[in-house]
């Protein structure tokens, strides 16, 4: 393993020098696999209504995000902040946490997925994966990352579509995903009928059925390669090729040191992996069943079942940070100075928080700050906060965003194709 150790602190002449651990691990990439990918992976022909692809909530314009706290997933209509509401296909509700972004997750260290982390690598599971969906569901994936595909194709609110507007969210309604005939089955099939994709996973996957798997599978190949970014100015002078410039040095010697950003957002792709409460205001639906009727969303506390989880959420990676607004589990920040002052004082910033900060595209009759209203839920995420305040002043404060700039690295491989089999539209 090779382990680094922060030349560009030392250039700069300052005493301070960082080992931040091993040098990622990428996969090779097979780029017949690759190419099949990208395309389904902009293809809207995955989504129960043909209307919506993975990239409309993982844009590279947006960072490979979308650009707003809370999506509007099946139901809409454009792309990013700019999205609305299908007036003939309205959706039920925003989509309750932010579309996290895609960056470097075919590094070997990102094992563990979504805000909360319901979906991870866990050699002790018969596949090699844990998820709350249970053991029959992780059949065939070859990756977590690959398997994490499986939740938007069967949210109603992301892709499936609702209720009996197609044949697969009847599936999804009547519980059927997996059997033959289930929803899986349906999207392969569909993906099967096109002779392009037919002809492209003989090529690629000679041996191998078209099923929703082989097709999680390679659109995970697809995000591994396309979105490594790991050239950033911070690399490199991590490597000693290029000093960092001064106000980004200043700011990574304070992210390392007397700021205590490093705590959490360790290692190579400044992430610990692990999940923190830091006193995030809640807005949107939350991540409460429907019949519960409430917008709480627990974070990870709902998986573990654990009260010492209650609203702790996962350290996300800060590469590519300057480009992936807005921030935190719903997008509560839309400016990153925001999110960053926000750790300052997580208590004070979760009681004057207001619904400014964030980017909501209109969805009248959303319920949007019912938790926020409720000052007993917020005293409890006040409680559950892990962060301690911390004083820095405005230069300092700009030199912590310089040194998240120097992390910045929009790689872009394949770009996004004019067309794709199916000869839906795609989200440009």
């Amino acid at each position: 393993m090779i382990r680094a150790t922060l030349l560009g602190v030392l250039m700069s002449g300052s005493a301070m020098a960082l080992d931040i651990g091993p040098a990622p691990e990428f996969p090779a990439p097979d780029m017949a696999r690759v190419e099949l990918g990208w395309l389904l992976f902009y293809d809207p022909i995955l989504s129960g209504n043909r209307n919506v692809s993975c990239a409309t909530c993982h844009h590279p314009r947006h960072g490979t995000s979308d650009g707003v706290s809370l999506a509007i997933g099946e139901g809409g209509i454009g792309l990013g902040p700019d999205r609305r509401i299908d007036p003939d296909n309205p959706p039920e509700q925003r989509i309750p946490r932010n579309a996290p972004a895609l960056w470097n997750l075919g590094a070997s260290e990102f094992t563990t997925f979504f805000h909360d982390g319901r979906l991870e690598t866990d050699p002790s599971q018969p596949n090699g994966i844990r998820t709350p969906l249970g053991m029959q569901m992780t059949e065939g994936f070859q990756s977590a990352l690959a398997a994490q595909a499986m939740f938007p194709v069967l949210s109603a609110d992301e892709m499936a579509g609702h209720y009996s507007e197609n044949d697969v969210s009847k599936a999804v309604r009547l519980g059927l995903i997996t059997p033959e005939g289930g929803a899986w089955d349906i999207i392969a099939a569909r993906v099967e009928a096109i002779p392009e994709y037919k002809q492209r996973f003989s090529d690629a996957l000679p041996d191998k059925d078209i099923t929703f798997a082989e097709i999680a599978n390679v659109i995970a190949d697809f995000i591994a390669f396309e979105w490594r970014a790991d050239n950033s100015p911070f690399d490199q002078a991590m490597w000693g090729e290029k000093p960092l410039e001064a106000e980004a040095q200043e700011g990574m010697d304070l992210f390392y040191g007397k700021a205590g950003c490093g705590t959490c957002h360790s290692g190579w792709f400044q992430t610990d992996h692990d999940f923190h409460a830091i006193a995030l205001p809640q807005i949107g639906p939350g991540k409460a069943a429907r019949f519960e009727n409430h917008s709480r969303d627990d974070g990870r506390l709902r998986v573990t079942g654990d009260a010492a989880d209650a609203f702790a959420f996962r350290t996300p990676s800060l590469r590519n940070v300057t480009l992936t607004a807005p921030y935190g589990h719903n997008g509560a920040f839309a400016l990153l100075e925001d999110m960053v002052r926000h750790h300052l004082d997580p208590v004070q910033s979760l009681t004057e928080f207001s619904l400014a900060k964030a980017v909501l595209p209109a969805f009248p009759g959303a319920v949007d700050t019912s938790q926020l209203e409720n000052k007993e839920q917020t005293q409890k995420i006040a409680e559950a906060n892990d962060l301690e305040p911390l004083a820095l002043s405005d230069a300092e404060i700009s030199a912590i965003l310089a040194f998240l700039k120097s992390l910045e690295d929009p790689a872009e491989r394949l770009g996004v194709p004019k067309q794709v089999p199916s000869g839906l539209p795609v989200d440009q």
